[in-house]
């Protein structure tokens, strides 16, 4: 199960966080269909927040389609997200000694998130121009999605780690 991480100074709004922790769990496959979301009672006592910021986190990706919320039992994962390669792939195993580089040379975790957020827009940029897409925010909300995006990054590990648990 998700743990969510909330990061009170990212700038990101929690129910948004929350949002982005899930979708980053689902393209790593730690959540799969059939999965189910902590209740927002749960989540409420590990992060101590309100409520409302849950089941509004649990409505936006309940209309995205990504979760159905079943009466009396819960919000379950109905579809997954993206195709990340496994955990023991050639490219994690890149990624990982990269991010190690990184670490070396100084640099700090949201440096290393912005230079690869960086990267990641360059590289997709053509894929970004032919859907439309367009970002009127500027860098000040690059940035704070990398800082989420880095809190989710620990969250799904955690999980993963979690996962790992269960099966030894």
């Amino acid at each position: 199960m998700i743990e969510f991480r909330i990061d009170r100074r990212s700038g990101v709004s929690t129910y948004l966080q929350i949002v982005q922790q899930t979708k980053q769990a689902l393209r790593l496959g730690l959540l799969r269909p059939g999965d189910q979301l902590p209740t927002a009672r749960a989540v409420v006592e590990s992060t101590a927040i309100n409520p409302n910021t849950v089941l509004k986190a649990y409505r936006e990706l309940e209309r995205e389609g990504l979760v159905e919320a079943r009466r009396g039992m819960g919000t379950f994962i109905r579809k997954s997200l993206g195709h990340t390669p496994p955990a023991d792939s050639a490219l994690r195993a890149e990624l990982t000694e990269w991010a190690a580089r990184a670490r070396t040379a100084g640099l700090e975790k949201d440096d290393a998130a912005a230079l690869c957020a960086s990267v990641l827009d360059d590289c997709f940029q053509d894929i970004a121009d032919t859907s439309g897409a367009t970002d009127t925010s500027g860098a000040s909300r690059s940035s704070a999605a990398s800082r989420s995006s880095a809190h989710a990054r620990a969250t799904t590990a955690a999980a993963d780690r979690s996962k790992g648990d269960k099966h030894t």
